[in-house]
């Protein structure tokens, strides 16, 4: 039997693109817009799967890439697959691997058939294909799989970009003919770098192939905010309406409102615990270092009106402490906390948007850049 993946548009905003849904999938349903946490490795960074679903997590991110190298497909499918796996019942977006291999620059070569590039681990070649990159995908069993792309770097040169974009397109053809599983929902990549004219006709060609749903990638690689702005706000209505549109790499409260505005759905980064194993917190938009002497002795939570778990439980004080100390704790309660904070951001803007208050209440974070006399970042890194 087919398995069934819909996604339903509740409401739209009236002043802008917004819109609130739900992406239905095999292993539940994810409310729009959602920040999703990231798990590389089969674990969102020191936190139990318990844990991770007390922040209100509906949808995490595996990587193939990584998943391939270490422990290997092979022996997910023996663990029951991915979900079984890690203990997450929830639905799961595989990346494919695409962005990781394309940043080893000095260890791999494209080709037309695929890319070959030396393992960091133990040094042997692999050869990931499109038709390898969905096999191996296939085998951990995700509920959304995605498509290997070629992710041009920023800068690049437009000939490159244009190349990348083209064979992305001829990639994503094979990884339709490669896929085997009906219980996983294929997603196609608009490359195009900096180029709106690319993206335009990348996401039209896209659009044609009635896809389950479609990401916008190669942004967030380098370029100012104001031109992942402008790429995202072109993009993304050119993606079909009846579809989920997922932003990659992208979380922060600015980049996700603007795209949010845009019309897209999802969206997924690792800064919520690579800053918390910086000893960064985010609080409302901004990034506190807790190393820093003024919260050595102040008693109050991180947020009064967070509900995440250490919010409710412990101080700035006993949070600079841990910091500093470098315990293993700290890097626990900060990413649950930053966790948290994505997805109540992304929770309070769908309850906007179904009021369709969302043009009116997240104002202050519509332009690419901060006006002037707005607070930015607090004792930030």
């Amino acid at each position: 039997m087919k398995a069934k993946f819909s996604f339903q548009r509740l409401t739209s905003c009236s002043q802008t693109k917004a819109r609130a849904g739900i992406f239905l999938t095999p292993h539940g349903p994810v409310e729009t817009p959602r920040f999703m946490p990231v798990g590389t490795l089969a674990n969102v960074k020191t936190l139990t799967p318990a844990q991770l679903r007390d922040t209100e997590a509906q949808m995490i991110l595996c990587n193939t890439y990584h998943l391939h190298l270490q422990p290997g497909e092979g022996i997910v499918a023996g663990g029951g697959g991915l979900h079984k796996f890690m203990g997450w019942n929830g639905p799961i977006l595989t990346d494919s691997g695409g962005f990781q291999v394309f940043s080893l620059s000095e260890m791999r070569k494209i080709s037309e058939e695929g890319v070959t590039f030396r393992s960091p681990h133990d040094g042997r070649i692999i050869n990931l294909t499109p038709e390898r990159s969905i096999e191996i995908q296939n085998i951990l069993g995700a509920d959304v799989i995605m498509a290997f792309d070629e992710c041009p770097p920023y800068p690049a040169t437009r000939e490159d970009v244009e190349a990348a974009t083209l064979r992305t397109y001829r990639w994503l053809e094979r990884c339709i003919a490669a896929h085997q599983r009906s219980d996983q929902a294929l997603f196609g990549i608009v490359q195009g770098g900096v180029h709106l004219d690319l993206r335009a006709s990348a996401a039209v060609a896209l659009a044609q192939l009635e896809l389950p749903g479609y990401a916008i990638g190669g942004v967030s690689v380098g370029e100012p905010p104001e031109l992942i702005a402008k790429i995202v706000e072109a993009t993304a209505p050119l993606l079909p309406p009846e579809k989920p549109r997922y932003l990659m790499g992208v979380g922060t409260y600015r980049e996700m409102a603007i795209a949010i505005a845009s019309g897209v759905d999802l969206f997924d980064c690792v800064i919520p615990t690579r800053w918390a194993r910086h000893g960064t917190a985010m609080v409302q938009g901004e990034r506190w270092n807790l190393k820093n002497a003024q919260f050595r002795e102040d008693f109050t939570p991180l947020d009064e009106t967070c509900p995440c778990y250490t919010c409710q439980n412990f101080s700035r004080a006993y949070l600079s402490h841990l910091v500093r100390s470098q315990e293993i704790l700290a890097y626990t309660l900060l990413s649950i906390h930053n966790i948290t904070e994505l997805i109540r951001f992304t929770q309070r803007i769908r309850e906007a948007i179904l009021e369709d208050q969302f043009a009116t209440k997240f104002a202050q974070w519509l332009t690419p850049t901060p006006q002037s006399g707005e607070t930015v970042s607090r004792n930030s890194l």
